[in-house]
């Protein structure tokens, strides 16, 4: 069965927000974000080199919300850490001294992949446990279950004999 149709006898609009605005309002948007850019041009070098791998996640992969979340705070929390630096030491150079700095990539893309290895590696180990948890409380009851049948075969077996 069929939805009924709307009124006006367009099909209804289903997109997000963005898409309902019009080609002036997606330009000043763009503006206003490339001024902030070029504003602010060091914070936006660090957080693009350390956000690259969430990036890569979100283009590749923009069906699965949890992927994206897991591994992106886990990236962010790995920027913040150089990005600290950034804060502190406000030059024009900092930016491109920090993507040089081979460590500090390191811990950015490590906290990436530590979100990587979260998303892929503990549903199957917490599964694993629980699992074995069962199996292991399922063998106790089994052997409760074969011990009381002992008992009630031998209390059986002596009431017939008498």
């Amino acid at each position: 069965m069929k939805a009924p149709a709307p009124i006006n006898g367009k099909k209804a609009n289903n997109k997000a927000g963005f898409s309902k605005l019009n080609s002036l309002q997606k330009f000043l948007i763009f503006m206003c974000l490339m001024i902030v850019a070029f504003t602010a041009l060091p914070i936006v070098v660090v957080l693009f080199i350390g956000l690259l791998p969430t990036l890569t996640v979100v283009v590749t992969d923009t069906k699965n919300i949890n992927k994206i979340t897991t591994i992106g705070c886990l990236n962010i929390s790995g920027m913040m850490v150089c990005a600290k630096s950034l804060f502190q030491q406000q030059t024009s150079g900092m930016p491109f001294s920090i993507s040089e700095n081979i460590p500090n990539i390191i811990i950015m893309l490590s906290a990436a992949a530590l979100g990587v290895f979260l998303f892929y590696v503990l549903p199957d180990l917490f599964s694993m446990i629980f699992k074995n948890s069962a199996q292991h409380r399922l063998k106790v009851i089994n052997n409760k279950l074969n011990k009381l049948a002992e008992n009630w075969s031998n209390i059986l077996s002596d009431d017939k004999e008498n």
